[in-house]
C-alpha cells in the first residue's frame, strides 16, 4: 500500500463539479492499492500516518502530529500510485489492485484511519474521475510504503 501526503492549508476533492469533501488545515493522502495489500498492511499505514510529525509547533519546528495540530485529513484513491515505470514511456499498473479488492480495503484504510487519528476525514469517491486542487503547506509531501518500511 502506497501514500502520498501532502500537508496542506487547504483541500478539496470534486466529481462532475461537485466538491465531495473539503478540508482546511491538515494532510491529503493519496493512496494507492496493489493486488498483494491487506489489512495488516492498512493498519500500518494508519498507525504511521497518524503519529508522523508534520506540523509546526511554536518554533516552526516539524514536531506536531496531526491531532495535536488539529488538522483534518482528505483520503483520495489514487491507483497510479502503484504504476511501474521500469520498461518503455507508458507506465504499468499491473501491481495495482482490482477495484473488488481495492474498494474494501480503500473503506477500511478511512475507518481505521478515522478511528486511529481521531481526527475529521473527508474523502473522494472510490473508481471516480476526480479533480482535488489543494495549497501545499510548506511544502511538505511525504512518500510511504508498507512494503518497503523506510
Amino acid at each position: 500500500m502506497r501514500a502520498l501526503l501532502q500537508r496542506v492549508s487547504q483541500a478539496s476533492v470534486a466529481v462532475k463539479g461537485n466538491v465531495l469533501g473539503e478540508i482546511s488545515k491538515g494532510l491529503v493522502v493519496l493512496l494507492g492499492i496493489g493486488s498483494e495489500d491487506t489489512q495488516e498492511d492498512a493498519n500500518w499505514l494508519c498507525r504511521k500516518i497518524s503519529n508522523m510529525r508534520l506540523f509546526p509547533d511554536e518554533d516552526l519546528v516539524m514536531n506536531l502530529d496531526i491531532m495535536q495540530a488539529h488538522g483534518a485529513f482528505l483520503v483520495v484513491s489514487q491507483f497510479t500510485l502503484q504504476a511501474s515505470t521500469q520498461k518503455g514511456n507508458r507506465p504499468s499498473y499491473i501491481k495495482a489492485a482490482r477495484p473488488a479488492e481495492a474498494e474494501p480495503l480503500y473503506e477500511y484504510f478511512k475507518d481505521r484511519l478515522r478511528s486511529e487519528s481521531r481526527r475529521d476525514l473527508q474523502s473522494g469517491k472510490f473508481g471516480s474521475d476526480m479533480q482535488v486542487q489543494l495549497i501545499n503547506d510548506g511544502p511538505v509531501t511525504i512518500w510511504i510504503d508498507s512494503k518497503n518500511r523506510e
